[in-house]
């Protein structure tokens, strides 16, 4: 019986809480599974062949990998080469979840909700600037309003704002570090958010992320508490939407709900699960490689 071999791809020095879940979860249904630092692999056009090298360990040949993430990068030279060495690893026929060009519409915030839009799906109203007078003039236009990172996970650096002049400073730092200005119109709704697990077409449950006290933000990493929240027709409906609007494979679907409806913030192609596991007591990790194994087997 072949041993199916399965790569958790990150570049983390210690593997995260999620990839240990995905390592133990793939080792309990028999595959040799490994954890792969992209930094450290390498991709070859030689003697006419592709390949894939790693460190001094030599070439790596893998059924399936998981990404986990690209690390921190510090030069668009380095986003290429990373994200060219995942499309290689899916030239040479690796099954990839999620694909690296789904990720990468996933990880920037922009093009996400351009995609979602297209589908239909409501998202708040967004503006993507480079000009501090143009921002200004947003947010007279919207009111209140929520500047963040085109590229940034955990909320952190999002900053809400309905001063004119603090949205002015706020986008002259920005656009100082050459980053874009990247601005959504605050929705009102209750001190509540709504996480949706899903991986293929299963939705695996959801979450309520409650802020903390005298806080806007629903992020656990930044302190916001968890209940199982129950889930209707519509609400599972918009996140296997959401999911298949950005061709991923799992992903972890943020929802408010606002006066007009549900609206959706984001979709994680890599999201956290720590939260979601102390709420419902289900580890993302084993639908994932029940998904990997299943397809692989086919």
């Amino acid at each position: 019986m072949q041993i199916l071999r399965v790569a958790i791809i990150h570049d983390a020095p210690v593997p995260t809480s999620s990839v240990r879940h995905l390592l133990i979860a793939f080792i309990k249904r028999g595959a040799d599974a490994l954890y792969l630092r992209l930094s450290k692999l390498s991709a070859y056009i030689e003697e006419g062949n592709l390949r894939i090298g790693y460190g001094k360990t030599g070439d790596v040949e893998l059924d399936a990998a998981v990404i986990r993430g690209i690390g921190f990068i510090s030069s668009v030279e380095q986003i290429f080469r990373r994200i060219n060495v995942l499309r290689q690893i899916e030239a040479l026929g690796t099954l990839v979840i999620n694909p690296i060009d789904s990720m990468l519409i996933a990880r920037d915030k922009y093009a996400t909700v351009v995609n979602l839009r297209k589908a239909g799906i409501p998202v708040p109203d967004t503006a993507l600037v480079e000009d501090v007078f143009e921002a200004v003039e947003i947010v007279k236009r919207w009111g209140e309003v929520v500047i963040k990172p085109l590229m940034g996970s955990m909320g952190y650096g999002s900053v809400k704002a309905s001063d004119p002049d603090l949205v002015y400073v706020i986008s002259k730092v920005w656009l100082a570090h050459g980053q874009p200005i990247y601005i959504q119109k605050y929705i009102e709704k209750p001190s509540r958010d709504i996480r949706i697990m899903v991986v293929g077409d299963e939705v695996l449950g959801g979450i309520y992320r409650y802020t903390p006290e005298g806080l806007w933000k629903t992020n656990v990493a930044q302190g916001a508490k968890v209940e199982p929240a129950p889930l209707n027709e519509e609400l599972k409906e918009l996140a296997l939407k959401s999911t298949k609007a950005l061709n991923l494979i799992y992903a972890g679907v943020d929802i408010g709900e606002s006066k007009d409806g549900y609206v959706i913030f984001e979709v994680n192609s890599a999201p956290h699960w720590a939260g979601f596991m102390s709420a419902t007591g289900l580890n993302p990790a084993e639908k994932i490689a029940d998904y990997v194994i299943s397809k692989l087997k086919k």
